[in-house]
Order: structure tokens, then sequence, then C-alpha cells
């Protein structure tokens, strides 16, 4: 890591204690806004009370995010509302959902479907889960502490499961309805999959023995820019989809859809 020079009469930042910790599924919570500024730079709406729950909407009002850690069992709960071909959907991830893995699901929120047709468990076979067809179709982490299972009691009746242990028991569990769309499900399990190690401060790190942490020093304005960077993609790509949306030549036949999805009840 390079040296951070100092202005010549400004006052010297101090390093701070971090630690990149692995694998990141078992790295703790982490920090809130790592999720919500994302949003927020994507053009969502803040509707989070003051001392209250945390709360974004999408753009057309049709998805909200939330995290509530007053509630029991609190967490992080994802709603849509149905749409034209989709029907509503929703997810829950538990409080100590490891922040990079929840927004590697809302990101996605945030972006246009691939072309490509997703496959949930193909993140995790890249990166070595094994796969076991049991009761439920299953697939587990190469060090037995993670699993993304597709939980299926009866017909109509089915839900994706994912969550981690340590060997004091489960860390967190995420539930997603059997109508999440399959690229979100796969934009979950490729966060999920990631072999990168993720940062937590100095005394944030799980008490694991399955945890493994290299201390890294880090400036203050270090931290402050690597998480500019990910906020100035987010207003960049906003930007690209709003500009190209707005070049778009509008139809000025009224569709008979259109008057019924004026009339939709808003939050």
């Amino acid at each position: 890591m390079k040296k951070h020079k100092q202005p010549a009469n400004g006052p010297r930042e101090q390093a701070q204690q971090h630690y990149l910790v692995e694998p990141r599924y078992l790295a703790g919570g982490g920090d809130l806004r790592h999720v919500s500024e994302f949003l927020r730079a994507s053009g969502w709406k803040d509707r989070s009370k003051s001392g209250g729950p945390l709360a974004f909407d999408s753009p057309d009002r049709t998805i909200r995010v939330a995290y509530d850690p007053f509630i029991q069992p609190g967490g992080w709960m994802i709603r849509a509302e149905a749409t034209r071909g989709q029907p509503a959907w929703h997810v829950t991830l538990g409080r100590q959902t490891p922040v990079e893995i929840v927004a590697g699901f809302t990101d996605s929120l945030t972006q246009p479907r691939s072309a490509h047709a997703p496959n949930p468990w193909a993140p995790l076979h890249q990166h070595g889960w094994t796969t076991e067809q049991r009761r439920h179709p299953t697939a587990t982490s190469p060090d037995d502490s993670s699993w993304m299972q597709f939980h299926q009691t009866a017909p109509g009746k089915a839900f994706w499961w994912a969550g981690a242990r340590t060997e004091h028991g489960r860390t967190w569990e995420a539930h997603l309805s059997p109508t999440t769309p399959m690229h979100l499900v796969q934009a979950l399990t490729a966060a999920l999959a990631d072999p990168q190690p993720v940062m937590r401060p100095r005394g944030s790190v799980p008490p694991s023995t399955r945890v493994r942490t290299t201390s890294v020093s880090v400036l203050p304005s270090q931290l402050s820019a690597w998480q500019q960077t990910r906020i100035t993609a987010a207003r960049a790509a906003t930007w690209a989809r709003n500009s190209w949306a707005a070049a778009q030549p509008r139809n000025r036949t009224a569709q008979p859809h259109a008057a019924a999805g004026s009339a939709r009840a808003r939050r």
C-alpha cells in the first residue's frame, strides 16, 4: 500500500486498523451505507424515518428495500409489487447478513436485466461449491459453513434458502420467495460465493475459528475514496440510463394499460 502524503499545513491523518475477512459470508453485518448509499445514488427515494428503520423505494415505487433492527428477528426485507409479466415477490435476509452479499442482490435491482438466461447455481459451481440432490437441491461451500437450497415441500410451496454457520451456530439466513426473478437469485449466489475478502474495522470481526483475517492499516481518506468510487459508479450508470430513456421517441398513442398503470395506488 502506497504512503499517503499529507498537506503541508493540514492535520496528519492517523491510520486505522482494519481486517480483510474471509470467507465473506462469515464476516458479520458491516456498514449499512454500503447498501443504502448505492440505492440513493441510483435514484431510489429515501423513505427512512429519523431514528427508525431504513427504507428505500425504487423510482417506479414498485420495490421497497428496508432494514429494521428493532423487530425480531429483524434484518432486511425486500418486497416487490406485481407488474406486467412478473408476480409479486419478497426476500428476507437476517441482520448479520454481510452487507456485501445484500448489495449483490440490491445493486442488481438498479441494473438492466442481462439477455442471458440466469442460472443461480452457476456462480456456486464456479467457485467450488458442492451440489447435492438431496430431498431439496442444495449447494454447500467448500468449508461447509454456507449453503444455498431450493426448498420445496409441495407444489406451489417452495422458497430459496441460504445462510451461514460457525461453530457457535447459524449466523444469518436468507429466504427468497419462489417468484423472485431468477436473475436476482443469481446475483445473490454470485455475491455469496465471491472469494474476495471484505473489510471490517477493528472490533467488528466475528469470533470464530472458521474466519481468516489479514490486518491492514487504512487511512480515513482511503476509506472515503473507496466508498465514493462505488457511489460515483452508481450515479454514472443512472445518468446513462436516464439519458438513453430521454432520447427514445415517445409513442403518442395511449395504450390500453396506460390508464390502469397511472391509477396504481402509491405508498
